[in-house]
C-alpha cells in the first residue's frame, strides 16, 4: 500500500485524545475518520457500556476484533481505536498492516481530568479503587504494549492543532 493511501491509526489509553485528534487530523488531511467504538456500536446495535453490562468484556473484545478486521479492508482512513484495542493479541497486527500506528499518551493527571466525570467508561468502574487508582493500574498493565509502539505523541497540555502538527511531522504529511 502506498504511503498516500495508508491508514493512520491512533491508539493509546482513554482520554489521550484519539477521537478528538483523529477528527481534526482527518479534516486536515481530507480523509474519512472512523472511530472503532462507533463501528462496534453500529454492528452491535447498542452502546459499548451496554455490551459490557449485558455480555461482558470477552464478547466486547470479539466484536472489537471483528471491527478491526472490517476497517482494515479500507484505506486512506484516520482511525481512532479504543484504549484496549492493541492490548488484545492480533489487533495491532491487523491494523498495522493497513498503515501507520501512532500511540497518543498523556499524564495520569491529565487523563483523570479528561475522563474523570464521564459515565461511559466501563473499565473505570470499580468498587474498590478510585478512578485515579484505576487509571494508574490500567496504565501500568498496558505500558509494555503502548511503549512498544514506535511512533508516540504526548498530548499532555497540548492543544489539538499542536498534536495534529506533531503527527503530521512524524509521518512527513
Amino acid at each position: 500500500m502506498s504511503a498516500r493511501h495508508a491508514n493512520i491509526i491512533l491508539t493509546g489509553f482513554m482520554g489521550t485524545g484519539k477521537t478528538t485528534v483523529g477528527q481534526a487530523l482527518a479534516a486536515a488531511l481530507q480523509r474519512p475518520f472512523v472511530d472503532l467504538d462507533d463501528v462496534i456500536e453500529a454492528n452491535a446495535g447498542c452502546p459499548i457500556a451496554e455490551i459490557f453490562a449485558r455480555q461482558g468484556e470477552a464478547v466486547f473484545r470479539q466484536q472489537e476484533r471483528a471491527a478491526c478486521q472490517e476497517v482494515a479492508q479500507r484505506d486512506s482512513l484516520v482511525i481512532a481505536t479504543g484504549g484496549g484495542t492493541i492490548i488484545q493479541p492480533g489487533n495491532e497486527e491487523i491494523l498495522s498492516r493497513t498503515g501507520h500506528l501512532i500511540c497518543l499518551t498523556a499524564s495520569p493527571a491529565q487523563i483523570l481530568e479528561r475522563v474523570g466525570r464521564e459515565t461511559h467508561r466501563p473499565l473505570l468502574e470499580s468498587k474498590t479503587e478510585s478512578r485515579a487508582e484505576r487509571i494508574a493500574a490500567l496504565l501500568a498493565a498496558r505500558a509494555p504494549v503502548y511503549n512498544a509502539v514506535r511512533r508516540q505523541v504526548d498530548t499532555t497540555d497540548l492543544a489539538i492543532p499542536d498534536v495534529v502538527a506533531a503527527i503530521r511531522q512524524q509521518l512527513a504529511l
